[in-house]
């Protein structure tokens, strides 16, 4: 039996939680799918649910819990395009509630709470474009499944009202004279542009940080970045900061956001949608497109930017083609007789790899329980053919003068520009500096490469087709995202993009720490529509949206509030010392903040006060110091991860004090948040 067959792993879908407000506060009833809370009923106060949804795990049987539905709202967290579409038809929501409730949390979790710094710029003109398309429902003017919504554009998009930086200091004021095609397109199918977001500066990196912008930061970890170039893109869908999202994908920077922020992505086949008003990294490599949280979002989002555009030579490929229709591609049954090559060598083999690559063989495992067929393939000198097809280094230099000098009133005329004037973020400097040395646009090496992509896409086209195959599958990244400040290897980038094919990236599971993982499908030229059914049968299926720690739902149009409690225990049988702890729990930085003191034992006696992971009887392993030897009160701040908050939140963390006459840590004093009395209620419709 194939190795990819015997792993699977069985996931529940999530039971939207239904709402009744009584004597006793507002409550809500989970649906029969859901999971119950640590310690309580079937029914629980809703600003509990609320904190148990924000602290659960990703990936955990908590999480697997909706974020709570007010009675007759929706959760932005994970309503579909169609669904707000449907409450605006049905006059329970407009698109200035939407817009309003974007920039709330936009305003509490990207500015304030965690600095998740994903946004550059917000539309000022955002509201009153709102309320005017508002104003054309209401007269029965309908421009399609976008109307009146807001979405997030990288900041590479030309857009004529706002400026286009490409996250760079040097280009800060520039507005270009029009919009990018794909720009034009949203705007005439009635969708907002929101906001403008951050990316990696010049799309020359996959870390996401630039002058302009700074560092974005991961909603599931902020510690960490959200992949990049669109990283930006990434963070703002994962956190709803608006609808759906555009980035681009020179290598991998639609694809390598969406894995690290579980989101769905596809890099669409070169020529399928344009790259005319797109700043330019490599003509070659470029492609624009959409993440979503869902598929359903992907394919409307794909729908209305897709098509041939005079002023893109690569989508002269369309002629004789028929447009695909993404929407109508959505066949929850398309994984059943798929076939699916399994590219070995994409795998990883070093220990930092075992994780990912154990989570995403239970997502092949999935597929195989869905009904797909698996096949191990070996593709010939793939390293040899992937990654010298790569034309970044010989392009992105002129392709930046052609842009520069096309843009009325450019303030650089060049890449050397930029590096002479430092204006650029000291992490770039030796991408630039490796681009800035091309020589000339027709180099021997430069012909190579292209040479090389040709070679590749022949290799994949051969083994897809002599294995009949839907689709090649591997992961998008081999490891986690790395810390801010680290650097991000292991991508599998270049196979899609040194060739042009098509490919979609997956939400894979979380790893142990609560971090996303993603698998990639990648298939033929223009057999895009049948990866984003592919992809929706697999999210169908197995439901691998988790909504991100940092970025809970609202409570009052604001972040939740910082929860205070208080720990007090006897220090021994009789004695009338005491260990005694006040500390402060914000749910969303994940952070508490300690008062601990020793009352009646003698500083000089005390070792330490620690907190611990509980593990059945034991007090656990420590994970924390509070208090060091020889004092009997300190205060602080610790950092709890997205382990630590759910262990407190589940009652699964202790004080353990250490003392002479108790060097083994007798003393236990468990941490219990205060049960909630139901008063912290969702305002409005949407959160």
């Amino acid at each position: 039996m194939d190795r990819w067959k015997t792993n699977s792993l069985r996931s529940e879908g999530a039971g939207r939680a239904q709402g009744s407000c009584g004597g006793q506060g507002c409550w809500v009833r989970r649906g029969r799918r859901g999971r119950g809370f640590p310690g309580m009923g079937s029914l629980v106060p809703l600003s509990v649910l609320v904190l148990s949804s924000i602290l659960a795990k990703p990936g955990s049987a908590q999480a697997q819990v909706s974020p709570p539905y007010p009675a007759a709202g929706l959760s932005v967290l994970d309503a579909t395009i169609p669904e707000l579409q449907e409450a605006m038809a049905r006059g329970e929501l407009t698109s200035v509630d939407l817009v309003e409730t974007y920039l709330a949390r936009i305003e509490a979790y990207d500015r304030n709470g965690p600095g998740l710094n994903s946004i550059l710029r917000v539309n000022p003109r955002a509201r009153a474009e709102a309320a005017a398309l508002d104003q054309e429902r209401t007269r029965g003017v309908i421009r399609g499944p976008l109307h009146g919504i807001p979405v997030i554009l990288k900041d590479n998009y030309d857009t004529h009202d706002l400026p286009t930086t490409g996250g760079s200091v040097a280009l800060a004021g520039v507005v270009p004279p029009d919009d990018a095609f794909q720009v034009k397109r949203l705007r005439e199918a009635g969708a907002i542009v929101l906001a403008k977001s951050n990316m990696h500066e010049l799309a020359m990196g996959i870390t996401t940080v630039s002058s302009l912008g700074g560092q974005t930061r991961n909603p599931y970890d902020p510690a960490r970045n959200p992949g990049g170039s669109s990283g930006g893109t990434g963070t703002a869908v994962a956190a709803a900061f608006g609808a759906v999202g555009w980035g681009t994908d020179t290598c991998g920077s639609i694809r390598i956001p969406s894995c690290f922020n579980n989101l769905f992505g596809l890099r669409p086949t070169k020529g399928l949608s344009s790259i005319d008003g797109i700043i330019p990294l490599s003509h070659t490599q470029d492609v624009g497109g959409p993440l979503a949280r869902s598929v359903t979002d992907l394919a409307v989002a794909l729908d209305a930017t897709v098509g041939p555009d005079p002023a893109d030579p690569a989508t002269q490929a369309l002629q004789g083609r028929e447009l695909p229709r993404f929407s109508d591609a959505l066949d929850p049954g398309a994984l059943q007789g798929a076939r699916l090559g399994v590219v070995h060598e994409l795998f990883g083999d070093p220990p930092d790899d075992q994780e990912v690559d154990s989570l995403l063989r239970e997502v092949v495992g999935q597929m195989v329980e869905m009904g797909a067929d698996t096949v191990g393939v070996t593709i010939p000198e793939l390293e040899d053919l992937v990654w010298p097809s790569g034309v970044i280094n010989h392009e992105a230099k002129f392709d930046l003068m052609d842009y520069f000098s096309a843009t009325p009133d450019a303030p650089v005329a060049s890449l050397r520009e930029i590096v002479d004037q430092g204006l650029y973020h000291e992490a770039l400097k030796g991408a630039f500096q490796r681009r800035e040395g091309a020589e000339d646009r027709d180099s021997e090496e430069y012909q190579t490469a292209l040479a090389k992509r040709e070679e590749l896409a022949a290799a994949l086209l051969k083994v897809l087709d002599d294995n009949d195959l839907d689709a090649l599958v591997y992961p998008v990244v081999k490891r986690r995202p790395a810390l801010i400040g680290e650097p991000q290897t292991g991508s599998n980038c270049q196979v899609s993009a040194g060739s042009g094919f098509p490919a979609m990236a997956l939400p894979g599971g979380f790893t142990e720490n609560g971090l996303p993982t993603g698998l990639e499908i990648l298939g033929r030229p223009f057999d895009d529509a049948r990866l984003v059914a592919l992809a929706y049968a697999y999210e169908q299926g197995v439901q691998p949206r988790r909504f991100p720690p940092a970025a809970p739902p609202l409570v009052e149009g604001k972040a939740p509030a910082p929860v205070t409690f208080e720990v007090a225990v006897l220090t021994g049988p009789g004695e009338r010392g005491a260990l005694r702890g006040q500390f402060t729990f914000d749910p969303v930085v994940r952070t508490l903040v300690f008062d601990v003191e020793i009352l009646g034992t003698p500083a000089e006696e005390v070792y330490a006060v620690t907190l611990n992971r509980a593990h059945e009887e034991s007090a656990g392993a420590t994970i924390h110091r509070l208090v060091g030897p020889g004092l009997s009160r300190e205060t602080g701040v610790v950092g709890l991860g997205n382990q630590g908050a759910e262990d407190l939140v589940a009652g699964r963390l202790s004080l353990v004090l250490y003392t002479a006459s108790q060097p083994r840590g007798l003393v236990r004093a468990t941490l219990r948040l205060p049960e909630a009395n139901g008063s912290a209620r969702s305002a409005g419709p949407l959160r």
